[in-house]
């Protein structure tokens, strides 16, 4: 998931970006001193754990890199109740095809919990827009294109992993192999497989995780209703995305309700009341009723999505990635951009470490990643978590957050800090009347907070 709901530049970044159909990234290897050259013939091999936008990104610059990558993924038309949002950036830095959006929003609606709506892209040029992508496509050709570059793709389960039993030796990874017809079910062959190192891209729940002991974090509950809704009636989300925010819809997150294809996707989450998901949704549906009725549910989705980052990312050779090492940012419940950046820049750092597949790599290689990683996103992460703390403890400090978001300078900066996840400069004059702006609402909120407290008494 994703929204418009940062009101500041993000400082985050999109180096490498490239237009699509650019020249190929050039990786420049540089292995550790320490690190022990493979035997002749025999090439670094990896395993990556999951089939989501981090493993497929992992696998096929692994592949592409030098090495031998085997990508294992469990349900091969996995549907995650994903808002399925993708900021421009990725279009080009990922050579996604175009034929992969969906839609292109150009409009966000931003309503308030006394249903006040609030317009938001005005500041957008004709170009720019927010991709929206069904993840069982999105992933099914990020697998397929780590295939092409040379990672073989397994349908199957995996179970555990044992550790080398000296220091350059190799990790037992053990996985339940589906033909094609169970598709992930229950059942399968015992299958194990000898790998250098690992790299966990299986979710939320991730196996490779728990075998790792890296520890466990918050999660919300996202659940999702695809609805098929009448033609004349999808012509509204055309290129139009709406947010809901208040007590009703999420004590501590946002409806939403995004366009695909020939539906549109309607949904809510919430960390601090999972039990009362349902009721969550069915106000989501509620607040956009007059918009969505005559619909038809076609699927129901739900799955957990991180809060937070894990407490250890790396043990030795093994390695997390996307959600499985928790970058899902706060506030916005942005993933799969995160998701695929971090499986590439895992991916590169292994190729470099082992000289493009020719030499052993060590847990140092797999921490270059970690630390570039950080260094890039993380005052992303912390921005959004105090934003979140500030405009989602109250239905009045929502209606402070959507009122700031009709400022076109806000509008300009959030986007411009989402498209191309880049540090935005602001003009200083500017940035006080956003902070004068701002501490204005909040005062606002604070002062309407305590006159509903009162009718409420």
């Amino acid at each position: 998931m994703t929204s418009l709901s940062s009101a500041v530049a993000l400082p985050s970044s999109c180096r490498g970006a490239r237009p699509a159909g650019g020249r190929a990234r050039l990786l420049v290897a540089r292995a550790a001193a320490s690190s022990p050259k493979l035997p002749s013939g025999r090439r670094l091999r990896v395993a990556v754990v999951g089939g989501g936008p981090a493993g497929g990104a992992a696998a096929e610059a692994l592949a592409k890199g030098g090495v031998e990558t085997v990508l294992i993924e469990r349900k091969m038309d996995n549907c995650k109740p994903c808002g399925g949002a993708i900021p421009l950036c990725m279009v080009s830095e990922f050579d996604l095809p175009l034929d992969l959006v969906d839609r292109k929003v150009r409009k966000m609606k931003m309503i308030s919990p006394s249903n006040v709506a609030v317009d938001i892209g005005r500041t957008l040029a004709p170009h720019e827009y927010i991709g929206m992508v069904r993840r069982e496509v999105l992933d099914a050709y990020l697998r397929s294109r780590a295939q092409n570059a040379g990672a073989e793709v397994v349908n199957g389960l995996f179970l555990r992993y044992e550790a080398p039993k000296e220091p350059n030796g190799t990790y037992v990874v053990h996985y339940n192999h589906y033909d094609g017809s169970s598709n992930g079910k229950v059942g399968g062959e015992k299958r194990s497989l000898e790998v250098d190192a690992i790299v966990g891209a299986d979710g939320a729940n991730s196996r490779v995780a728990k075998e790792m002991g890296a520890g466990d974090y918050e999660y919300a509950i996202a659940f999702q209703e695809r609805v098929k809704i009448p033609d004349a009636k999808m012509a509204y989300y055309e290129e139009r995305a709406e947010m809901y925010v208040g007590d009703d819809v999420s004590p501590d997150f946002y409806g939403w309700v995004f366009p695909k294809c020939d539906h549109v996707a309607v949904g809510t989450g919430t960390v601090t009341h999972k039990a009362d998901i349902k009721k969550f949704q069915a106000a989501t549906r509620l607040r956009a009723k007059d918009k969505i009725e005559g619909g038809k549910i076609i699927r129901v989705e739900a799955h957990p999505i991180p809060e937070h980052p894990r407490p250890k990312r790396v043990s030795g050779r093994v390695t997390l990635v996307g959600d499985a090492a928790g970058y899902v940012t706060k506030c916005s419940g942005e993933g799969i951009y995160f998701a695929a950046k971090s499986g590439r820049m895992c991916a590169e750092a292994i190729v470099a470490g082992s000289a493009n597949g020719t030499r052993m790599v060590e847990e140092s290689d797999l921490r270059k990643y970690l630390a570039e990683f950080d260094r890039l996103y993380w005052p992303t992460y912390k921005v959004l978590d105090i934003l979140q703390k500030v405009f989602y403890r109250s239905n009045a400090a929502r209606e402070a957050f959507v009122e700031m978001c009709a400022d076109d300078y806000v509008q300009k900066m959030t986007f411009d800090s989402y498209l191309y996840k880049r540090v935005v400069p602001g003009n200083p004059l500017d940035d006080i009347k956003l902070a004068v702006n701002t501490i204005g609402s909040l005062v606002r909120a604070t002062a309407l907070r305590r006159e509903m407290e009162k009718v409420t008494l």
